[in-house]
């Protein structure tokens, strides 16, 4: 958000592509920095902060500035790319910019979606320790990731139309932390140890891009005849 607050601060006049960009951008923003708040207020640090101060002692008040603070600075400004490159132009609007909207409003409504059932779910007694396999969480194990996915490749359809095709590192490095650092695989390291019942989930449905789940978990060689 800030980064587009700069990026059109420095623009003599936002064209039609800009507001949109800066609206969707606040809305995305400002959703899921209350979400965050609202689901941590008054909880311990995550686990992965956690782990990663734990691995890097002694001094981790220090290695901090370029672990944590230095990294997600850069992979922030990699990320803003399309913002700066659709607030940049004044070319008009074409049918690439709606499709950009079209995939940004489907990852809203995953985003949205998954992280309202997620908390519908946590916040019923009776579901500790159990996995959530219902609604969206049904056709995939991290919709909420999915449609993070979604919404920044919008970002990029925005620019593209605008003629930044040099965005497109910011996509493809989102995609990359979602599906194979910071996302999925960090969040699945250990969770089947520490719930069970996730092993099954993960057989059955699938880690990120939705699909219907599959039917019945795979047969023994006993259970056979084999």
């Amino acid at each position: 958000m800030s980064s587009a607050l700069t990026y059109a601060w420095w623009q003599e006049a936002l064209s039609g592509r800009g507001v949109i960009v800066l609206i969707l951008v606040s809305l995305w923003a400002v959703r899921l920095s209350g979400y965050i708040l609202w689901r941590r207020w008054g909880e311990p640090e995550d686990h992965r902060y956690q782990a990663l101060r734990r691995h890097h002692q002694p001094h981790f008040a220090f290695k901090s500035l370029y672990l944590v603070f230095g990294l997600q600075a850069l992979l922030a400004w990699i990320v803003s790319l399309p913002l700066l490159g659709a607030l940049a132009s004044s070319a008009p609007l074409s049918g690439l910019d709606f499709l950009g909207m079209g995939l940004w409003l489907l990852g809203m409504f995953f985003e949205v979606g998954a992280d309202y059932q997620l908390a519908r779910f946590k916040a019923q007694p009776e579901n500790r320790g159990r996995v959530l396999d219902q609604g969206l969480w049904h056709y995939s194990r991290h919709p909420n990731y999915f449609g993070e996915f979604c919404l920044w490749w919008g970002f990029y359809l925005l620019a593209l139309s605008a003629g930044a095709w040099w965005a497109i590192a910011s996509p493809l490095l989102m995609s990359v932390l979602l599906l194979k650092v910071s996302g999925v695989t960090l969040l699945e390291k250990d969770i089947s140890e520490r719930r069970p019942p996730y092993r099954d989930y993960i057989w059955r449905t699938p880690a990120f891009f939705p699909r219907p789940p599959r039917l019945a978990p795979p047969r023994s060689p006993q259970n056979t005849g084999q």
